[in-house]
């Protein structure tokens, strides 16, 4: 059972809300509404980040000093090893613990739509009456990587809101597709036996990002042999005596086998985060690529605010013509 994630933290205490204020769709009040338990407040800060709202700059910006406290672990892998089943068990874990949970499910988007077709949310209906767990199922809307690309702002309300742990489960990936790696503190890669040569899969780029492997079904013929082929991969990869050298874990989701041992694999893997400093890098990098992506984005959105797309069309005329570079082009537009 695990017992040391996250450490205790003191903050202060959230007044009760009247029922107007717990309606109020103005940020600071649905902020501390989430923050006092009101799933339906918390749900709607979650839909303002999906909706791309006017209000968003003003929510991230009040719960700025809030942030940072949630431990953040990424689930993935291929589909079919059973993702949402042992998002499942680790959230009953974790409630066993006394720990908040907050769950971000990634989905397929609708063809039809574009909303999240909701299978994980309904593979994990255990949970739902918990008012100590937030599961929320989000569509990547064609974002590659396995994620929504609202995924990071989500994590960031779940975490000013006081949860504990966020588990953010993706969508089945590819092999170059390891975005979860930069989002979670912990990348949990989820691999299971019967799903095609192991040693092929152990040349994936998916398996590079792992910082802990659960082979679950392991009472499935063939679970030995993919976690032997794990450990073939591991053995040929160079490890520094402080570096941290991934678990292989065994699991059976369904019945609870080995969970207990992979919460306890996920709070070593936390302690030594914190102890190597590696957890405060990991989070500068994600808050370089968030500011990135929110600058690109911007500089795109201004780009479409010029006057028509002359001033765009001229400097690809110019560049077309071999009178400019795309390199002063690109300057040029940006002046502009």
């Amino acid at each position: 059972m695990c017992g040391c994630l996250p450490p205790a933290r003191t903050e202060p205490a959230v007044p009760a809300l009247t029922g107007w204020a717990r309606r109020s769709a103005d940020p600071a009040n649905l902020i501390a509404a989430a923050r006092s338990g009101d799933a339906r407040s918390l749900a709607r800060l979650v839909s303002l980040v999906e909706d791309e709202s006017g209000e968003l700059r003003r929510v991230m910006k009040e719960i700025a000093p809030l942030t940072g406290h949630a431990h953040v672990v990424g689930l993935t892998g291929s589909p079919g090893v059973g993702k949402s089943t042992l998002t499942g068990a680790l959230v009953r874990v974790y409630r066993d613990a006394d720990l908040r949970v907050g769950v971000l499910a990634v989905d397929p988007s609708s063809p039809f739509s574009g909303g999240a077709l909701l299978g994980d949310r309904v593979r994990m209906q255990d949970h739902a009456t918990d008012d100590q767990v937030f599961i929320r199922s989000m569509a990547t809307r064609g974002h590659l990587g396995g994620l929504s690309w609202a995924t990071p702002q989500a994590v960031r309300i779940l975490a000013a809101a006081g949860f504990d742990v966020v588990l953010i489960e993706t969508v089945g990936v590819g092999q170059a597709e390891v975005e979860i790696a930069s989002l979670a503190d912990t990348a949990l890669v989820v691999v299971a036996p019967g799903l095609g040569d192991s040693i092929q899969a152990a040349k994936a780029g998916i398996l590079e990002i792992a910082d802990i492997f659960a082979v679950n079904k392991s009472d499935r013929p063939g679970a030995q042999e993919a976690v032997r082929d794990l450990r073939t991969m591991l053995a040929m990869a160079s490890y520094d005596a402080d570096d941290w050298k991934p678990p292989i874990v065994s699991t059976t989701a369904a019945t609870g086998d080995g969970i207990a041992d992979l919460a306890a694999a996920l709070d070593k893997h936390r302690d030594w985060l914190i102890a190597s400093g590696q957890r405060d890098l990991r989070r500068r990098g994600r808050a370089r690529e968030e500011i990135s992506a929110i600058a690109l984005g911007e500089l795109r959105q201004r780009m479409g605010e010029l006057p028509g797309e002359s001033r765009l069309d001229e400097l690809a005329g110019r560049v077309l013509a071999g009178d400019l570079d795309p390199y002063s082009a690109a300057d040029e537009l940006i002046a502009g």
